[in-house]
């Protein structure tokens, strides 16, 4: 990809030396993945994380570990029922999770990718922990490059995609056109899932103002249209249906961790800061 022709969404980069050091801090990464650039942000960011976590009840960094468990778990499921899995990870980042399932799943196929700086970026760290590691992808999630790396898996073996903190980057027309992407150069594949993640609306907190108020310091800082675009689960059914998927699961992590809540109404904003996405093509 020319100079000339950057995608206009790769400011949203940054962010991700940002979560790459908090999952090392987690124990959950590779010291690979741990930038000094993501360093200094989360020493940047500490006291506000932790102000947040005092006043909100919920930081970026909590939620990072609540959406990145719920990712994992499901995609685990999914292995355990397609054992001839193959995963695409769209703009993977510093996420160590093609790299532990690789090592844990040495059987599956999974790729990553994402654009070219951060492509590269990757691919340097990949190579210190395992110079026979896959190459990492690239492409703009919204050219036609983007179905290039569809080609790259076999359409008569399952496939995943799957994304982390990236859609509310997003307005909705464009999160419609990512959506109608997957499942059209998804098309020839006889199994296709999608697992995501989303901030939803945060309608049902107390503190939602000072939530979209920060909310906006991130859509500044990102140079992006970051943005909360959905009130309830069937907000977001409604909307992936639309785009092409025939069977939309959303999972609240009060719905999934809490038993004791099991007999909540899962059609209602439970007042969790991220939901988790399970779509079926």
């Amino acid at each position: 990809m020319s100079q000339s022709k950057q995608s206009k969404h790769r400011h949203i980069s940054f962010t991700a030396h940002y979560t790459g050091y908090i999952w090392y801090q987690m124990g959950i990464s590779h010291e690979a993945f741990a930038t000094s650039k993501g360093k200094a942000l989360v020493q940047f960011a500490h006291p506000f994380e932790s102000m947040a976590e005092k006043f909100i009840g919920g930081s970026m960094r909590s939620t990072l570990k609540t959406r990145h468990t719920l990712l994992d778990d499901h995609l685990k499921l999914l292995i355990k029922q397609y054992p001839n899995l193959q995963i695409l990870e769209i703009a993977a980042g510093l996420s160590p999770r093609g790299w532990w399932f690789r090592s844990h799943y040495p059987e599956i196929d999974y790729r990553e990718l994402d654009l070219p700086d951060m492509a590269t970026t990757k691919q340097s760290a990949l190579n210190k922990i395992d110079p026979e590691s896959p190459k990492v992808l690239s492409a703009d999630l919204f050219t036609d490059d983007f179905k290039t790396a569809f080609d790259e898996f076999d359409p008569t073996r399952p496939l995943v995609i799957i994304s982390e903190g990236l859609i509310n980057y997003f307005n909705q027309d464009l999160l419609k056109q990512l959506l109608n992407s997957i499942v059209r150069f998804g098309q020839p594949f006889q199994t296709l899932h999608y697992l995501t993640d989303l901030y939803p609306e945060p309608v049902q907190h107390k503190l939602a103002n000072l939530i979209w108020s920060s909310s906006k310091l991130l859509k500044y800082a990102s140079r992006s249209a970051f943005t909360f675009h959905f009130k309830d689960p069937l907000e977001v059914q409604h909307f992936f249906k639309l785009s092409g998927f025939t069977e939309v699961e959303v999972i609240q992590p009060q719905l999934y961790f809490e038993k004791k809540n099991q007999n909540m109404d899962t059609d209602q904003h439970l007042g969790d800061l991220v939901w988790m996405i399970h779509a079926i093509k």
